[in-house]
């Protein structure tokens, strides 16, 4: 059964986020993400929307809980405190 995932954050400076972000494509790849999508206010606000499609939810939650994964999202300035994750399943 596939799965999105839907990330909200804030970032400290949406282009250093959006460069960080960028870069880390290997790191999705081989995270089982077959798809992304990034989202943003129209006022330039720094709050970012992520999703991310996995195959399953298991591939969703295992890529989630990668430790490199928390290590890019500090050093790309995600607001820690801000993060929510609702992962969604299709019938």
């Amino acid at each position: 059964m596939a799965a999105t995932a839907l990330i909200l954050h804030r970032v400290t400076d949406y282009d250093a986020w959006r460069r960080a972000y960028d870069s880390a494509g290997d790191l999705r790849d081989q995270g089982g993400v077959i798809a992304a999508d990034v989202l943003r206010p129209s006022d330039g606000d720094n709050l970012v929307a992520v999703t991310h499609d996995f195959e399953t939810p298991e591939a969703a939650r295992t890529f989630f809980s990668n430790e490199e994964l928390k290590g890019v999202m500090q050093r790309a300035g995600v607001d820690l405190a801000s993060f929510e994750l609702h992962l969604l399943q299709r019938d």
